[in-house]
């Protein structure tokens, strides 16, 4: 016998997790520091747009794949078209309010926002929760951080979007020396972590001359701190950190605050 359930029934749990959907966005977007609203008149990539009234945006918190623009020698991303259009589905021609945790504009005079879609929808954990992009964080615009991390790892759990893809896979400390110069998310454990002079060094091996470091500037000890994250008890930990791969005595990654680090045990 099939049983079925009641359309009303069924048009009730849909009413309730919208709702359940939109009241956590209106939760979060009541942290953030209001500002004004418009609508999307164009989408740059997955990251960026172009309002009506002229002002262009730049989704704070975010890291979507990258297209061309006009670069020279640069090479797109893998899935960069898919995240644009993933983010025109969501809001082109969409009135946004812009909303701030953070640093308001940036060095090109972008907006740097949270934005939420007048149904109330929150962008950025959209995007995350669709695997269009990665959480970028700085130390001036990190709010939200563990919001976002959470929707990031669900994507990844169940290989949507880029996590399908080995372009950004998550990498371990060896073998980085073909990824310098590029965003990567790098998960190991901290076999010595030491201080020396003005800095902290996290060694993923004996040898600190040729493998994976990350450093962290004694300058930056204030924000670990604050956040109640001490470097120099990470020895021994797994964490997964994120950044731009230099080379500097082997691979390494400056972590200029604490959001860049998971600790993952």
């Amino acid at each position: 016998m099939i049983f079925r359930r009641p359309a009303f029934l069924v048009l009730a749990v849909l009413v309730f997790l919208t709702a359940g959907t939109a009241g956590r966005a209106a939760d979060i977007s009541e942290r953030l520091q209001a500002g004004t609203a418009a609508a999307v008149a164009e989408v740059v990539d997955g990251d960026t747009v172009v309002l009506d009234d002229g002002r262009q945006v730049r989704l704070v918190g975010l890291q979507a794949p990258k297209l061309p623009l006009g670069r020279k020698g640069f090479v797109k991303w893998p899935l960069a078209d898919a995240a644009k259009r993933a983010l025109e589905e969501l809001i082109l021609g969409r009135s946004v309010e812009l909303r701030y945790g953070g640093r308001r504009t940036d060095r090109y005079r972008r907006e740097l926002a949270h934005l939420f879609r007048d149904d109330g929808l929150w962008v950025q954990g959209d995007m995350l929760r669709r695997g269009m992009a990665r959480v970028y964080t700085f130390p001036d615009n990190r709010f939200l951080a563990g919001e976002m991390y959470a929707r990031e790892r669900a994507a990844r759990a169940e290989g949507l979007g880029i996590w399908a893809d080995p372009f950004y896979a998550v990498r371990g400390p060896d073998g980085l020396g073909r990824d310098i110069d590029t965003f990567q998310l790098v998960e190991g454990r901290v076999f010595d972590a030491a201080r020396v002079r003005s800095r902290v060094y996290l060694n993923y091996a004996a040898d600190w001359k040729t493998d994976f470091t990350v450093v962290v500037s004694v300058k930056d000890l204030s924000l670990f701190e604050e956040a109640g994250l001490d470097p120099l008890a990470l020895e021994g930990r797994r964490i997964r950190v994120r950044g731009w791969v230099r080379e500097w005595n082997g691979p390494m990654i400056d972590a200029t605050h604490p959001e860049q680090i998971e600790v993952l045990d």
